[in-house]
């Protein structure tokens, strides 16, 4: 029989120093980790932040080469984080939820002692998620970027519609006069897509969602596309400025002419789950789907 150590050997931990509960928690989990006779890993900045007395790695991406398991402290905020830092790496990412709604995190920081008692046994399954890529050139500097969620590509800090010609595969989608535009991968659809009434998707799913925000047509609805599509996306008006974020992340200025292509990416991140918990669990616990009642 194998030793329990022989599953997970080391372990890194990372998190966001910003949530209250970050410090003590994180000091939890090395001390568990510890018990069980694995190696503690850590980030420097984490290290930094909780004092604790571990093997230090400079970075997320550093950190994943060095450990079998990587634990993620925060909300979805810190998983995506993590999810674009650590891109194509096979080490699995369970992420510990430190307060927030939390469609990432698959474990709540009150049940952290009974879900490593989980993985150690092994009562877990991985899950690959595949990311987006965003590709183009603003200013005459070309871009390449990488989402877990989704890339908008919105108005800034002006109230007016921006104007977007959206093409699917080389052939001519539609143009778009709304606040914006979300691509979601599957993963994403519960992010803003979702508030911007998009359609649920489950993650394992094949397929894009194209979803605009504040749309001036009524008869603009989401639309889901083959994961395989190539989603051209060019700046129409002049005004108001055109920017691009990926995962709530500001990332680039686009003007008049600019072109956007999002597609599929060749790196994926792999996110471990509990055993026995499903996706449609998740969403019955997260958005309090109660059910009818007889």
């Amino acid at each position: 029989m194998k030793k329990r150590t022989d599953r997970f050997p080391r372990v890194g931990l990372i998190g966001n120093p910003e949530k209250p509960a970050f410090r003590a928690v994180i000091q939890q989990a090395a001390r568990l980790v510890a018990r069980s006779g694995r190696a503690v890993w850590s980030d420097t900045a984490t290290t930094r932040f909780t004092d604790l007395q571990c093997r230090t790695a400079g970075d997320a991406a550093a950190l994943i080469r060095k450990v079998d398991l990587l634990l993620v402290f925060g909300g979805d905020g810190t998983m995506l984080r993590a999810a674009r830092d650590t891109a194509g790496s096979r080490t699995p990412i369970l992420g510990i939820n430190i307060g927030g709604l939390g469609f990432l995190t698959a474990v709540s920081a009150s049940d952290l002692v009974a879900a490593l008692k989980q993985v150690w046994a092994g009562n877990f399954r991985p899950e690959s998620r595949a990311l987006i890529e965003a590709a183009g050139r603003a200013g005459g500097k070309p871009f390449r970027h990488l989402a877990l969620n989704d890339f908008v590509v919105s108005r800034g800090g002006v109230p007016r519609l921006v104007e977007l010609e959206v093409g699917v595969d080389g052939q001519p989608l539609t143009r778009y006069r709304a606040d914006g535009l979300i691509v979601s991968s599957p993963t994403g659809s519960t992010a803003y897509s979702l508030a911007a009434g998009g359609a649920i998707i489950a993650p394992t799913a094949e397929v894009f969602e194209l979803t605009p925000i504040c749309a001036h047509t009524l008869s603009n609805r989401s639309l889901i596309l083959p994961f395989g599509s190539k989603i051209g996306i060019k700046v129409i008006n002049p005004r108001p400025a055109v920017v691009l974020s990926g995962d709530g992340q500001t990332l680039n200025e686009l003007a008049q002419g600019d072109t956007v292509t999002i597609r599929r990416s060749r790196h994926s991140v792999r996110l471990l789950h509990l055993a026995g918990g499903t996706f449609f669990d998740t969403l019955r616990a997260k958005l309090d789907w109660s059910g009818a009642t007889v």
